[in-house]
């Protein structure tokens, strides 16, 4: 197959799309992709615009209405390879052994015992730093000890559904993930014992040991099942790699690669961890299973900004335990280099062992694929930019104002209202732009067939719980071209929309990350949708965060900063990148022109510390901080 070339979509619509990926990954558990064809575009977006926020947003899977819990220790993701060179390039960045152990395609949670070994809280990985409470609902997991004779200490790993009990929800379920996602956060936890789910510990925080292989050895005493491991050498991957993925049938749990931990935890702790993952691990990605089957048809589906994409129907073919009936085909361009036509016999993949993708054409087809010139939604006229096919009146266009609706009603928190529900309350004119939701009543939500009067009053609440918004979710909520998280809250930092209203380009383009492209969108966008604006100010009330200062418009901008001595969180120049992504400054030297040096926990600061304690005695303004400190300020 001719994969897509992400170096010639346009930054924003790549951000765009790895954002919307993120969500269908771990909010909708419903991705559409591969992991691998999504590292592909994380890696792309990586190499043009390197600080992108998006790279080190962390997605949260966290319900609006559920209890968060804060991590004492973030969860974060995995590094990832797809092949032996990704692998022993990051072998080669320490010294001693390694840890091996089959990547299970299941979901992160945290488990933490009190000082008596009692289990006192669980919880989901969220955005890795707060998660979603379920005590109640692992504790109906037979597999996790309810007590252990160690004391105070935290257990991670991966809950999943065995092969053996999904195959009485195969016809129902797409993948035993996506099942064990919804079990885990059922409101009875009683019905999430009911789906027999299982738990593997792979991390155990508190404990004394020295080494990985140590922790597993514990885990096992101590009650928990521990996935398999081999402790090797660097020089083993490769046959290790291949070792697990001759075994991959015979487990009873699906595994999408292997995980790779570096043995000794000093040395963990020497090579330290960025804002995404920690830098001692890596995951090395199995590429995925294929078969082949036919192209029924192609089907045409139109996004929130207007882009329509082709998707394959195919015969239902059977890939890694799960039956596939459709894949996106992502634009024009790639559906013409395929060649494909209908009756085609083409090769499907799931790349990643996860998501399908159609490959290749074995054996082409009789009946030729139409690209349509009207938009099927709104039966208007399409364009062409590039390989992408546009609908020209998005105003009128159906799919459009329903997925700006879906668009909405996430950012806004408001839980209950899927796409089709929200494409019958459009078609009914209950519902055709988002204040109008603020509008509707139970009467009109009864209207509508298979709509109960508990689910009525649930969606009202759900509604009602919007009308107080943060400033930043508001701004996101609106569907603006390079609007997104990022921007919005930056913008927050003004205090209220009207003043936001009123910014120019050139003011807007004056701040740190902004910049002119986003500027010119941003004003665009908030003047064609100044009536909208209005009227769901008519019906909300706008909050600014109070706390929403240091991590975007960051109280420490323009501050001129330095650091010296080893640092054990992340390295120098990780930490000087973070301060540039926030708007401060990295100085060249200490000076009295510096406002903060940052002392690594790790010691050795040297004749820069001296340097500056002299300055700072002095009277000048110069703060000697500890790493720590460090951490709060840009956390």
């Amino acid at each position: 197959m001719t994969d897509v070339d992400y170096k010639k979509i346009p930054i924003a619509e790549l951000e765009a799309e790895i954002e919307r990926h993120n969500r269908l990954y771990f909010v909708e558990n419903s991705p559409q992709i591969s992991d691998y064809e999504f590292d592909r575009m994380v890696e792309a977006l990586r190499r043009r615009k390197p600080d992108s926020k998006v790279l080190h947003d962390i997605i949260s899977d966290i319900s609006s209405s559920a209890k968060k819990v804060r991590h004492d220790r973030p969860m974060l993701s995995l590094d990832k390879c797809y092949d032996d060179k990704g692998a022993l390039d990051w072998a080669a960045k320490f010294e001693g052994g390694i840890v091996a152990s089959p990547k299970i395609d299941g979901c992160a949670v945290s488990l933490k015992y009190d000082a008596n070994g009692k289990l006192f809280q669980g919880a989901t990985r969220g955005d890795g730093v707060e998660g979603e409470e379920i005590t109640n609902n692992v504790k109906f997991i037979s597999s996790i000890p309810q007590k252990i004779s160690f004391g105070k200490v935290e257990v991670r790993g991966e809950i999943y559904m065995p092969l053996s009990v999904f195959a009485g929800f195969k016809d129902t379920f797409s993948n035993p993930r996506n099942l064990a996602a919804g079990a885990i956060k059922q409101k009875d936890p009683k019905r999430t014992g009911a789906y027999n789910l299982s738990f593997f510990a792979y991390d155990m925080i508190g404990s004394d040991d020295e080494f990985e292989n140590e922790k597993y050895k514990r885990l096992k005493t101590l009650g928990f099942d521990v996935v398999e491991w081999k402790k090797i050498g660097r020089n083993e991957i490769s046959d290790v790699y291949k070792y697990f993925l001759s075994r991959r049938d015979s487990y009873d749990f699906e595994l999408d690669g292997v995980v790779f931990r570096v043995d000794d935890l000093s040395e963990q702790e020497r090579l330290g961890i960025t804002a995404h993952h920690p830098r001692y691990v890596i995951a090395y990605k199995f590429q995925g299973d294929s078969g082949t089957t036919r192209l029924i048809d192609v089907e045409w589906s139109v996004s929130r900004t207007g882009v329509i994409t082709p998707v394959a129907i195919v015969e239902p073919v059977e890939l890694s335990g799960a039956k596939v009936r459709r894949a996106s085909l992502h634009n024009v361009g790639i559906m013409k280099e395929l060649g494909l036509s209908k009756g085609a016999k083409v090769v499907m993949m799931r790349r990643g062992g996860v998501i399908p993708n159609l490959e290749s054409v074995a054996e082409p087809g009789s009946d030729r694929i139409e690209i349509p010139d009207r938009c099927p939604s709104c039966d208007s006229p399409v364009e062409m930019h590039d390989d992408f096919l546009y609908c020209t009146d998005p105003d009128n266009c159906v799919s459009r104002k329903v997925g700006e609706l879906y668009h909405f009603v996430k950012a806004a928190g408001i839980d209950g209202f899927g796409e089709k529900l929200l494409e019958r309350l459009y078609h009914e004119g209950l519902v055709t732009d988002p204040s109008e939701l603020y509008e509707l009543s139970k009467e009109d939500l009864l209207g509508l067939e298979r709509m109960g009067d508990t689910l009525a009053d649930k969606l009202i609440r759900n509604i009602d719980a919007s009308r107080n918004i943060l400033l930043a979710d508001f701004l996101k909520s609106l569907g603006i071209r390079e609007l997104g998280k990022h921007a919005a809250k930056i913008l927050a930092q003004f205090g209220s929309v009207e003043k936001i209203r009123k910014l120019s380009e050139a003011e807007l383009s004056d701040i740190h990350t902004i910049g002119p492209v986003i500027a010119r969108e941003v004003v665009s966008g908030l003047r064609e949708k100044s009536a909208l604006i209005d009227r769901l100010l008519s019906h909300l009330k706008v909050e600014k965060a109070s706390d929403s200062g240091p991590a975007y418009g960051w109280g420490y901008a323009s501050k001129n900063f330095l650091f010296t001595g080893k640092m054990l969180s992340m390295g120098r120049d990780e930490a000087a990148k973070r301060v540039e992504e926030l708007g401060g400054n990295i100085a060249s030297g200490v000076s009295k022109n510096l406002d903060y040096l940052v002392v690594g926990d790790g010691g050795g600061a040297g004749s820069k510390l001296a340097k500056a304690q002299k300055i700072a005695a002095d009277g000048e303004g110069l703060k000697i901080i500890s790493e720590k400190e460090f951490l709060e300020m840009i956390s």
